[in-house]
């Protein structure tokens, strides 16, 4: 199994937790998995869907189920990029493909936001957010170097949904909509060359 068959596994996997009708617990076990064989190696991630932006972060879109039940994504950061602390209002999961990354976690407190634990992933890392087991964060590019490629998962079109940023001192909430950085998707089912091998043509 090598390119873009890692991502197409990865998809169906996603499909068929979403069509059993699995609760999120079962989901961030079951595709946290799978996404951590798909992070295991990286040799599939076509190059377009892998180019960092002098000036910020960016996400390509790299499958939406067609009901909108979940999306997959590219995340590229450029030397110290970052995000604002920010929610996703939906389960996410997040591995990491290439390079590094820091995320930091945040909980109301006093009228404000108080900063918890960083967690630095590393290549074959995954971690989730979610409201249920905490969704308010803020990730930023680790390295100073060169770029950092994550690779995330969101129970939802993650680019079209409604989410806020979020001021630390007073806990202001302020809507956003990501959106995505790409004007196509990756082919994930062109296996014509596959078929013409076996049929000898």
């Amino acid at each position: 199994m090598d390119g873009l068959d890692r991502l197409r596994r990865f998809v169906c996997d996603l499909t068929r937790l979403t069509d059993a009708g699995a609760g999120e617990p079962e989901v961030l076990q079951d595709a946290g998995a799978s996404l951590r064989a798909l992070v295991a190696a990286d040799d599939w991630l076509p190059p377009e869907f892998a180019e960092p932006h002098p000036a910020q972060y960016r996400q390509y879109l790299l499958y939406c189920d067609p009901y909108e039940r979940f999306s997959v994504v590219s995340f590229v950061w450029g030397p110290g990029q970052r995000t604002p602390v920010h929610d996703h209002t939906v389960w996410g999961l997040i591995g990491m493909l290439r390079g590094s990354e820091i995320s930091r976690s945040y909980a109301p407190a006093g009228g404000g936001l108080l900063a918890g634990a960083a967690e630095q992933l590393r290549p074959g890392d995954v971690t989730a957010v979610s409201p249920t087991i905490g969704d308010i964060h803020s990730v930023e590019n680790a390295l100073a170097d060169r770029p950092s490629i994550s690779i995330h998962a969101y129970g939802a079109n993650i680019g079209a949904v409604g989410r806020h940023v979020f001021v630390l001192d007073t806990g202001e909430a302020k809507p956003f909509v990501s959106g995505y950085a790409n004007r196509a998707v990756p082919n994930l089912w062109d296996r014509s060359a596959e078929t013409r091998a076996r049929l000898g043509i």
